[in-house]
């Protein structure tokens, strides 16, 4: 029996699930996938993490941790981009586990991509809120600090801002992706535009001589640099959850994936490079808005707050699609039986999974409503770095497994390239703090005793051999 949790769901079986009546309404192409990675890239990591990873990790250097980081996600991103077009159903590195490891592999990244979502989810709706709050207070607006922050600040009792903005979220998820999708380029559009504005702007403004030293933290501060910062790239990854809603996957789900990241890497690395030549890196230390602050140093007050208006419009779309992402996994792995099969339900009206919409609602509602998120959103980091790794590892198995499956894009230089993808995400997940790993393994050891005690008896894959065995 033990060897039932290495069991591989055949792909010509998940290729009948993205057909069939469970399956999801297929409305989407590679523009809304290239904005849905864009929309969930771009976001905190430039609003915020840059000036963070500048001041007290890689200096202007953070250029290069930039880079090193968008490395790690290409070379992921090309493992993806095959998987995808290959196997193109909702679940992500869940269902490419369960295609080329086995159960108990596919339940394990399954389980960790549930963390990185709601986590995610959850510290990106507190952002959010503050964002909002400093915004309404611009313009006289001031709510109560009951109402604003979780009881772990003095005074606080709830962050209403965070909880309205993820139900408003989930019912517009729960409307249809299509639907979804528009409202999410609109967002994204916004956004560009003022990152593009604050390069105009900033371009000029910028001194060489804050450069220097350029990298005053050393080799190994790049490095904490990239694994912190990797953050920021989380969303290229989201697109594939989208896979089984695409009309042509084999053609359009490499472009959106590939292309989101080639948009966003050249963007960070430009931002990061006018930010530090602005001001003088050691002046971001304390900053949680440091694209608006670099503006007010110069002397561009009005940009300060067209900057704020777009940070917000980042954040939301980075909101939108990390829910998107987490309910797809999640009705996965229901309709898998790894999970109570009423989340893997499909909306007959909308072709969504609303009941999984509304689980996810109300867990992440209460996490950001109620509790203080702190150093708890680097399991994000080591969650999706971990993902990457199953991906990259999924990718060479198949190939020898099943080397005549069609595939609509060849990740090239295989094994090199999943390798290096592994190598270069094991490596950065070394370099997260080890409180983080250890949370991680906790987290990991909470969902094995899940599995054996619930998922492995009631998985779809079981209960199909033993009624073969009956019949037999």
């Amino acid at each position: 029996m033990s060897s039932n949790i290495f069991r591989t769901k055949p792909i010509n079986d998940l290729l009948k699930e993205a057909s069939g009546e469970k399956s999801l309404k297929k409305v989407l192409g590679a523009f809304e996938l290239t904005m849905l990675g864009v929309g969930a890239i771009i976001g905190t990591g430039i609003f915020v993490i840059t000036g963070i990873a500048a001041a007290d990790y890689s200096g202007p250097a953070i250029i290069l941790s930039f880079v090193i980081s968008g490395i790690a996600c290409a070379f992921a991103a090309l493992c993806y981009a095959e998987l995808a077009a290959m196997v193109p159903i909702a679940g992500s590195a869940y269902t490419y586990g369960y295609a080329a490891l086995g159960e108990v592999w596919a339940w394990i990244i399954g389980w960790d991509l549930l963390l990185e979502y709601i986590v995610g989810i959850s510290a990106v709706a507190i952002g959010w809120s503050g964002y909002i709050m400093s915004l309404l207070s611009s313009i006289g607006i001031t709510l109560p600090t009951s109402l604003t922050n979780a009881p772990d600040v003095p005074g606080g009792v709830i962050n209403l801002p965070a909880i309205i903005i993820i139900v408003l979220i989930s019912i517009l998820l729960s409307m249809g992706a299509k639907e979804s999708t528009v409202i999410n380029n609109i967002i994204v559009i916004v956004k560009l535009v003022v990152i593009v504005l604050f390069i105009v702007l900033g371009v000029g403004h910028v001194k060489p001589a804050n450069w220097h030293p350029f990298m005053p933290y050393g080799v190994g501060g790049v490095f904490k640099g990239a694994a912190i910062i990797f953050f920021a790239y989380i969303g290229f990854d989201a697109v594939s959850t989208a896979a089984e809603e695409v009309k042509n996957p084999q053609r359009d789900l490499p472009r959106g994936i590939i292309g989101s990241l080639i948009i966003c890497t050249v963007l960070y690395i430009v931002v990061s490079a006018i930010l530090t030549g602005m001001v003088p890196y050691i002046k971001f230390k304390g900053t949680s808005a440091p694209v608006a602050f670099a503006l007010q140093q110069v002397g561009i007050g009005w940009g300060s707050a067209l900057v704020s208006v777009g940070a917000v419009a980042g954040i939301t779309s980075v909101l939108l699609v990390l829910m998107y992402g987490q309910t797809r996994v999640f009705f996965a792995m229901s309709r898998d039986g790894l999970l109570p099969k009423v989340f893997g339900e499909v909306d007959k009206k909308h072709g969504t999974p609303i009941k999984s919409t509304i689980l996810v609602c109300i867990v992440t509602s209460l996490i950001a409503g109620f509790m203080p998120i702190g150093k708890v959103a680097e399991l994000t980091n080591i969650g999706t770095l971990a993902a990457f790794v199953i991906v990259s590892a999924a990718v060479i198995v198949l190939r020898k497994k099943r080397p005549d499956i069609k595939r609509g894009f060849k990740c090239p230089g295989v094994p090199v390239t999943p390798v290096l993808a592994m190598l270069f995400c094991g490596y950065l997940m070394w370099e997260l703090p080890v409180v983080t790993k250890w949370r991680f393994v906790i987290w990991l050891a909470i969902g094995l005793v899940i599995y054996f005690l619930y998922g492995k008896s009631h998985s779809t894959m079981n209960n199909e051999r033993e009624e073969r065995r009956e019949v037999g």
